[in-house]
């Protein structure tokens, strides 16, 4: 069995959550039918922000926040 590298897992972990992030937020905003457009210009951010993170990249927090007010939405964080 070979030995996992503790980088190369957090390289995976920190993938999937961002596949899940973007999931949930194209959801959330094509739930509210808004462009990614749309929804940058509600929350004060670039919409080039949206499109990376629809895209499966990281993201801060604070941004996630923002995105999660602008939709009207509980931002909600949990260790499993």
């Amino acid at each position: 069995m070979p030995i996992i590298k503790s980088d190369d897992y957090l390289k995976k972990k920190s993938k999937e959550l961002g596949l899940s992030s973007a999931v949930a937020l194209m959801k959330a905003r094509e739930s509210a039918g808004l462009t990614q457009r749309e929804l940058a210009e509600l929350a004060s951010v670039p919409q080039s922000t949206i499109a990376r993170i629809e895209k499966g990249h990281n993201t801060s927090f604070d941004t996630l926040s923002k995105l999660a007010s602008a939709l009207n939405k509980e931002l909600k964080v949990e260790f499993l």
